[in-house]
């Protein structure tokens, strides 16, 4: 349809450049009247049908330009809430790597502080059985020097004799400490 207008248009500047000219008026022509009416009543009933056309290309073209609109601004919205949802994942990842050494320090602290405890405990323990040992040692010490009263023997008491002992072994011998005397070994 477009081209047959723009023949149309053709011929009609053809006829009208190529029609002869009146005499004594250069700016006049002589052209058939019955030809140009018949080319101007085809254009005319061709024009709407190529404007409703192009009414119709125009209004598809707003609408597809709407559609992209629309589309590049969901694909936008998309893209922010991605961005959004990867920083806070991030973030998230963040505070749990502070949340985990925070648990981490205080675990640590708490196991130094329970080692601690658990020394002194032992070494508070060791300390009283020590000092049981020595008042048993000293008990000990007491009753046989009652013993040796009461018996009647004096002084220290008698080396025993050495005793054969098997092959390879080391005699053994232990010597008896004032819980002073302990304590300076130490």
């Amino acid at each position: 349809m477009e081209n047959e207008a723009m023949e149309m248009i053709e011929m009609l500047y053809s006829m009208i450049a190529e029609a002869k000219r009146m005499p004594l008026a250069a700016d006049k022509v002589v052209i058939e009247r019955d030809a140009v009416l018949g080319l101007i009543e085809e254009l005319r009933d061709s024009l709407p049908a190529q404007l409703t056309e192009a009414k119709r290309l125009l209004s598809a073209k707003d609408e597809f330009i709407a559609n992209a609109k629309r589309e590049a601004e969901q694909i936008r919205k998309s893209a922010e809430d991605k961005a959004r949802v990867l920083v806070e994942d991030e973030e998230i990842v963040k505070i749990a790597k502070m949340r985990s050494q925070e648990v981490t320090t205080t675990t640590e602290q708490k196991c130094a502080e329970l080692r601690r405890v658990a020394n002194a405990y032992v070494d508070d323990a060791m300390r009283r059985t020590e000092e049981a040992i020595m008042a048993a040692l000293e008990e000990v010490r007491g009753s046989r020097t009652s013993f040796r009263s009461a018996a009647g023997v004096g002084g220290p008491a008698p080396k025993a004799a050495p005793q054969s002992r098997p092959a390879g072994k080391t005699p053994q011998s232990f010597e008896v400490m004032t819980a002073d005397e302990f304590d300076d070994e130490e």
